[in-house]
């Protein structure tokens, strides 16, 4: 399974992480998802849904 929000799409994204010396290696920038019980087309699914998603209510709790 990818490491997507089910609500908005967001994903992993890549750069660097920077040292004291300045030199580079490569990372990753993961967001902060969680596995959630929501309402999707009016049934309740298991789905991973970021944090964002869940404060700015575009995600229906499922009871």
């Amino acid at each position: 399974m990818s490491y997507k929000c089910a609500v908005c799409g967001k994903g992993s994204s890549f750069g660097n992480t920077v040292s004291h010396s300045n030199k580079a290696s490569k990372r990753l920038f993961r967001p902060n998802l969680q596995n959630l019980n929501i309402i999707v087309n009016g049934k309740k699914t298991r789905e991973y849904v970021c944090t964002s998603c869940i404060k700015s209510n575009k995600v229906k709790k499922a009871i």
